[in-house]
């Protein structure tokens, strides 16, 4: 039988060995913790040796668009950076990673490339929803929407749902790397040449991930509902345009709406 001090002792000695792995701690220090001190420190040598390779590895994963916008052997020197600026805090490396935008984004070297933030913000929304929970089936409460104030309630989200709002066309870019079609960039570089801008929803379809871009007249709210605010609260950010018929139909359809809820 575990026991508090048990588990204690099992998160300190996991703390050291993260410790270990990043060079804060002395490999020896942590051999003591186990019950082959000298065979654990070569494996943990080992380890540290192949760390650059298991990041690129762990991220390429989530960021397959990014790897292929920034080839092969730009995105290795990136993970590798990453890896050691923002190491993994759990030993599943697949829940690693979550940076990655932002060190785009602050990254001088891809000021030129503005929108590669937002890709990255958009796959890792679906390497997140790839993970998420299986929702409930059906929608329910429903009926409230027709009786209840819309001050009391609240439409809940199935698991895995996000929206990335993005000055550039990200979806446009994310399914043209996902198109066998010769002609595939062509909405690409159309997109790009005008300007548009596009919020992308990322879903849930049974045990795949689907993305598509939202309505602008609905991005507004459907950002207030996956903030978790009142429908009340998200009726009054909606555009001047917005028609939450014509939402609700289209959300249902799109299957990404669990339920509707008092608060």
């Amino acid at each position: 039988m575990t026991t508090p001090a048990d588990s204690a002792r099992e998160a300190l000695r996991q703390q050291m060995m993260l410790r270990a792995i990043w060079h804060d701690a002395r490999p020896g220090v942590l051999a003591g913790w186990t019950r082959d001190g000298e065979r654990f420190t070569r494996g943990l040598q080992a380890y540290q040796a192949n760390a650059g390779a298991l990041a690129e590895r762990a991220l390429a994963a989530a960021y397959p668009t990014l790897q292929q916008l920034l080839g092969e052997e730009s995105f290795a020197g990136l993970a590798r950076v990453l890896w050691h600026r923002h190491p993994p805090q759990r030993g599943d490396v697949a829940t690693w990673g979550g940076e990655l935008a932002e060190f785009v984004e602050r990254d001088p070297q891809l000021a030129d490339e503005p929108y590669l933030a937002d890709v990255a913000r958009l796959e890792w929304a679906v390497h997140l929803a790839h993970a998420a929970a299986d929702g409930p089936a059906g929608v329910g409460g429903l009926d409230a929407l027709a009786q209840a104030d819309p001050a009391a309630l609240r439409l809940l989200p199935r698991p895995g749902t996000a929206l990335v709002i993005s000055a550039h066309p990200v979806v446009t870019l994310w399914h043209a790397h996902r198109s066998s079609d010769e002609q595939r960039f062509a909405p690409v570089r159309a997109a790009f040449a005008s300007g548009r801008a596009e919020a992308a929803l990322v879903r849930r379809e049974g045990w795949r991930v689907a993305v598509g871009a939202v309505a602008p007249p609905e991005i507004a709210f459907t950002q207030a509902l996956l903030q978790g605010l009142t429908l009340d609260q998200a009726l009054a950010r909606a555009a001047a345009d917005f028609s939450f018929e014509s939402w609700l139909i289209g959300t249902l359809r799109l299957g990404w709406l669990a339920g509707v809820v008092a608060c």
